[in-house]
């Protein structure tokens, strides 16, 4: 819908959900809409953008819509903040676990004789995991 909608014209929905899976996703639909120069209305609801009612109510949705991002951002925060004292630091884990395989990984990469394929299906890692470990030791011993 959105590449065929012209200026001047008018989007016309039954209900909002159809416009829009979440409340976010609405306010990024009815913006663009709006960037575009295009009305909207909503037949279930009475809620368009054609009268100065509609648009405050826009208004609002969208405002609420934002305050619960920074809610939700909030609360995450808060959550990886009080998890860091219990040793929770979140992400991915890390794939080679003990010092020794790191340790392994970076000799077999020093070796001219081992393809750096061969290293990865030993190791079970992919390469970009190889290069990190290979990168962090250069880092390591370049510190003073």
């Amino acid at each position: 819908m959105l590449a065929f909608v012209r200026p001047g014209a008018t989007v016309i929905v039954w209900k909002l959900d159809s416009l829009g899976r979440s409340l976010k996703d609405l306010i990024e639909t009815l913006n663009i809409l709006k960037d575009q120069g295009v009305d909207f209305i909503s037949l279930t609801e009475k809620i368009g953008t054609t009268t100065p009612g509609g648009k405050l109510i826009f208004h609002l949705m969208g405002a609420l819509a934002e305050f619960e991002r920074d809610l939700i951002r909030e609360r995450t925060n808060a959550g990886l903040a009080a998890a860091r004292p219990r040793g929770r630091v979140g992400g991915r884990p890390k794939r080679l676990t003990t010092n020794g395989k790191v340790t392994l990984a970076r000799r077999l990469f020093a070796d001219p004789n081992h393809s750096i394929s061969e290293i990865c299906l030993t190791l079970e890692i992919s390469r970009s995991t190889l290069y990190r470990y290979v990168r962090e030791m250069k880092q390591k011993s370049s510190e003073p």
